[in-house]
């Protein structure tokens, strides 16, 4: 049997299955292991080699191996993630809702006494205003999963919360450079 007869292909893809291939391999908002998983599919149909195929998307031939097996089995939904063991989500998607929409809101008007939210800041208002305990950890996995950045110093963006700032501060260290003034 020649080496060409052994190597893995995947199976005659229908004209539906093609477009969506296509449209997964091109898209730049879409879910990246799904885009590599659809190139694979892609490439193989091509002609490609597993190993020149592993070595494109940077992961090894068995990887690619696996998704051309389980796509010939089961076809597009092949190519999904399949659910994994261990402990279920413990937040509803209602709850997850409240954090994002909370974190996006601005605490003046809540009425709190402060102009934008911490992690600590928003655990705490969480829990006592929304009755929802979770921790500031889970809440920055939560905003990071929404497309979200969380500023880390508020004193970076606009000016600062306290006006007094400069005189409570003192003077500056002896060992700060002093800025040229421009003289016109």
């Amino acid at each position: 049997m020649k080496l060409r007869e052994m190597q893995l292909r995947v199976r005659a893809l229908s004209e539906a299955e093609q477009a969506t291939i296509t449209a997964w391999c091109g898209s730049q908002s879409g879910a990246v292991r799904q885009r590599d998983r659809a190139c694979i599919i892609a490439w193989s149909a091509a002609g490609w080699w597993v190993s020149d195929i592993a070595r494109f998307v940077r992961v090894t031939p068995q990887v690619v191996r696996k998704w051309i097996k389980r796509f010939n089995a089961v076809g597009l939904d092949g190519l999904k993630d399949q659910p994994r063991s261990g402990r279920p989500a413990t937040y509803t998607a209602e709850q997850i809702g409240e954090v994002v929409t909370a974190a996006l809101t601005k605490p003046e008007t809540l009425g709190l006494p402060f102009a934008s939210w911490t992690l600590d800041r928003l655990a705490a208002y969480l829990a006592e205003e929304r009755g929802l305990p979770i921790k500031r950890s889970r809440i920055d996995e939560v905003l990071i999963a929404e497309g979200l950045r969380w500023r880390h110093q508020e004193t970076w963006f606009g000016e600062r919360v306290d006006p007094a700032f400069a005189e409570k501060r003192g003077p500056s260290s002896p060992s700060t450079r002093h800025l040229l003034q421009i003289v016109s």
